[in-house]
């Protein structure tokens, strides 16, 4: 196997270059990880390539990062691509294009990989969140890396054999099949929305929960029910409903018109969602507020579309792809990822406002 030495591009900062005060010294090559780590050069590549899994052990692949951090050993990912026979290409797998989100996720995305020389391919699952083909004769042989969304996990079965160098969005950090995984604080923006609802009086909420087998639903569920677990008199209920307008207006039909006491807020787990329940709240003679309070999640452009606006968590999605580009770049560059979570925000909007049985229920729309 051809070791990773490639002259440097004009004007280029490599690792061995000439330190200040001290004489020009000649670039660290895989030669001079491979003699630190006491392993071959062939092992060395296989590591920083993110492709010795079963080949090389973890204790040889530990050393092999730990020389190439020690050395400053960077690869020329150019002369890589060269000689692998690469595009300097990555594929962004994400759930079918419904909103606007994933497209700003690929906004932020491709700006980082143009920095870096790369091209992004987006490529939505056929089928949403199911099992996709492998979109090209040899992923292999095509791409560099892959970058997913947790939504659209099973998509990767047919490019796991690839062993592609993977970065997870939105996904569980304890998934072994990435190098690097990059969230956005989910948790968080839930407990923001729950706080809110029952800072306003709200105790009877029903979650109008995305049903998608996905980590990030997971997530959105344990933290509602966390959350409004030592709040005296709370009484949770929980409504699934597809992605898509329809579906939350059926769900939310199906809440508002069940047995028991009638909710006075319903915390649906994206806009889309929440659009559909404003439509059921009132085609039954509701009104949002006043009667119901809706909440959403991600602020799309939607969220200011419908009337009353809704309270929502913000996304931040264009950074958000950036992050996950940058774990990509730094994985490919042989050197262990940040995982960094992204901060979210609440935002009070119109949709939302005490609970007509609540102390102080004339409070304006929003609870301002």
């Amino acid at each position: 196997m051809s070791s990773n030495e490639a002259a440097p591009s004009p004007g280029a900062h490599t690792a061995g270059a000439a330190r200040p005060g001290g004489p020009a010294a000649a670039r660290v090559t895989s030669r001079d990880v491979a003699r630190a780590a006491g392993v071959s050069q062939a092992a060395v590549s296989l590591v920083l390539g993110g492709k010795w899994r079963g080949r090389v052990s973890p204790g040889k692949a530990e050393a092999v990062r730990a020389a190439a951090r020690e050395l400053g050993y960077r690869p020329n990912l150019a002369a890589r691509s060269l000689r692998m026979g690469r595009t300097r290409t990555v594929l962004l797998v994400v759930p079918a294009l419904t909103t606007e989100f994933f497209a700003r996720v690929y906004t932020g995305a491709a700006r980082v990989a143009a920095e870096h020389g790369f091209g992004v391919v987006l490529y939505p699952s056929p089928e949403g969140i199911g099992p996709a083909r492998d979109p090209f004769d040899s992923a292999a042989a095509t791409l560099d890396g892959v970058i997913a969304s947790s939504m659209a996990a099973e998509a990767l079965t047919a490019l796991r054999d690839a062993d592609l160098p993977l970065v997870m969005l939105d996904s569980d950090p304890a998934d072994d099949r990435a190098g690097a995984t990059v969230n956005l604080d989910i948790a968080h923006g839930v407990r923001q929305l729950t706080g809110h609802l029952t800072a306003l009086g709200h105790r009877r909420i029903t979650h109008l929960a995305a049903d998608v087998r996905s980590w990030t639903f997971e997530v959105r569920a344990r933290a509602v029910a966390e959350s409004l677990q030592g709040v005296p008199g709370a009484l949770l209920r929980r409504q699934p409903a597809a992605l898509g307008v329809d579906a939350g207006l059926h769900a939310a039909h199906a809440a508002l018109t069940g047995p028991g006491p009638r909710p006075t807020a319903l915390l649906c787990d994206d806009d889309i969602i929440a659009a559909g329940a404003c439509k059921a709240v009132r085609r039954l003679g509701l009104r949002v507020p006043e009667d119901v309070s809706v909440t959403g999640f991600d602020d799309l452009a939607l969220a200011v579309a419908v009337e009353p606006e809704l309270t929502t968590v913000r996304l931040p999605a264009e950074e958000f792809g950036e992050a996950g580009m940058r774990a990509l770049m730094t994985v490919l560059d042989g050197r262990p990822a940040n995982a960094p979570t992204l901060p979210v925000e609440l935002v009070t909007r119109g949709s939302t406002a005490p609970p007509q049985d609540a102390p102080g229920h004339a409070t304006r729309p929003g609870g301002q």
